[in-house]
């Protein structure tokens, strides 16, 4: 009984304590989380309501968050890039005729006026979702897939948890690459795990200085807060450290196009036995500024990453890849059941396994050409596999992807 009263006795003296410190401890993260709102949502121009939820802000393109950082305060923004891999810009080139097709949800409400770029807006949910304020809007580190000859490494497919089916080239200097994604919204069994289609721009070693310029789609419950098919851009300067972040979520990226808002939901999707449809993704090195750029489709030149921000990729890329990604966090203590691309294998080919297709790095000349020596890697082929193609329409391309747990991938 004596003990029982003094244990009493020590709660009820520390308890306010345990609780003061509960609630400066909440108090501190509520205020780090609306210090990063402020920082990401600018004021805007104009406000635009996505029918699936999103808010998309129009900002002045002086005013995105990239110039936050002490690098860019004076910077002249680049409304265009010095060349382009297929030829010098001409105004005529720029000239849009016709009605523009929706490649966004957010488009179906508005658009954007001239001089300001549709930015997502960020919710205080978004960021509460992250492991951390500090952690919000950024990969894990080593979630780059690392192609070896032998066996894959064991932390590929058990600690790190992400898993891949891509084609790659190395062995050169690449100034750039191009891809058609054909375009998905597999389904996610963990909130925390997602599913992506992209290209990477790489350079550098996988241990601690990796560069890399990342685009494509992503569907991602963790940091969007639902089950969209998303555009999205990703970079890193040191293996995902402690720089870079998705999209416009940290300085970086600088946009200059007022009609595709990175993170917004792609339209429409493709369906099973259905019709299909795919994004366009180009990303090149400036050679008279050293920018890397980035295009979407024909028509949309949304921005750049400058030269600045990179030191092996001021000068090239030494490997180009391609291909889809997905997190297995193995919850259950099975495989994951989240699926990659189209969730259906290769083998099935058109309308039902997802690709990409023409595929094309640019070279030292600054010219799009086909890829030599494709590879393919896959860590678990029983769950996601890769298939390599080739013809006059679709060039160089690959059928990719797969339901993750199955019978053979238990």
């Amino acid at each position: 009984m004596k003990v029982n009263l003094f244990f009493w006795i020590v709660f009820l003296f520390t308890a306010p304590e345990f609780g003061a410190a509960a609630r400066l401890s909440g108090g501190r993260r509520r205020l780090e989380v609306e210090k990063q709102l402020s920082r990401l949502n600018k004021p805007s121009q104009k406000s635009i309501k996505s029918p699936d939820g999103d808010i998309i802000d129009c900002v002045h393109v002086s005013h995105q968050p990239a110039f936050d950082h002490p690098h860019l305060k004076n910077h002249t923004i680049l409304m265009r890039p010095s060349y382009h891999p297929e030829g010098l810009f001409s105004q005529s080139e720029n000239l849009k005729i016709g009605p523009k097709p929706i490649t966004q949800m957010w488009h179906k409400n508005g658009r954007c006026p001239a001089g300001t770029i549709p930015i997502r807006r960020t919710t205080k949910d978004d960021v509460l979702r992250a492991s951390s304020v500090h952690s919000f809007g950024k990969k894990r580190h080593k979630s780059i897939p690392r192609p070896t000859s032998s066996a894959p490494e064991p932390d590929l497919i058990s600690q790190n948890g992400h898993q891949h089916a891509i084609a790659y080239v190395e062995g050169d200097q690449y100034y750039g690459a191009k891809a058609t994604i054909n375009v998905w919204d597999p389904k996610i069994q963990q909130p925390n795990e997602f599913s992506l289609s992209q290209l990477w721009i790489l350079g550098g070693s996988f241990a601690s200085d990796l560069n890399s310029i990342e685009a494509g789609w992503q569907v991602s419950p963790d940091l969007y807060g639902d089950n969209n098919t998303r555009l999205f851009t990703y970079w890193t300067s040191d293996a995902y450290q402690a720089t870079g972040c998705y999209n416009l979520l940290c300085s970086g990226f600088i946009q200059i196009n007022n009609e595709i808002a990175m993170g917004a939901s792609i339209y429409p999707i493709s369906n099973y036995h259905s019709s299909q449809y795919d994004i366009s993704i180009l990303v090149w090195k400036d050679p008279k500024e050293g920018n890397w750029w980035m295009q979407f489709g024909n028509d949309y030149v949304l921005g750049y990453w400058p030269a600045y921000l990179f030191s092996y990729l001021s000068d090239s890329a030494s490997m180009i890849e391609w291909g889809g990604e997905v997190v297995n966090s193995q919850s259950d203590g099975q495989h994951t059941t989240t699926q990659m691309g189209s969730g259906h294998f290769p083998e099935e080919g058109f309308g039902k396994s997802s690709y990409i297709r023409n595929i094309q790095v640019v070279d030292q000349s600054n010219n799009l050409r086909a890829p030599k020596d494709i590879s393919i890697f896959t860590e678990q082929s029983s769950c996601y596999d890769v298939q390599l193609g080739k013809n006059g329409e679709w060039g160089n391309f690959f059928y990719y992807g797969g339901p993750g747990r199955n019978r053979n991938c238990p």
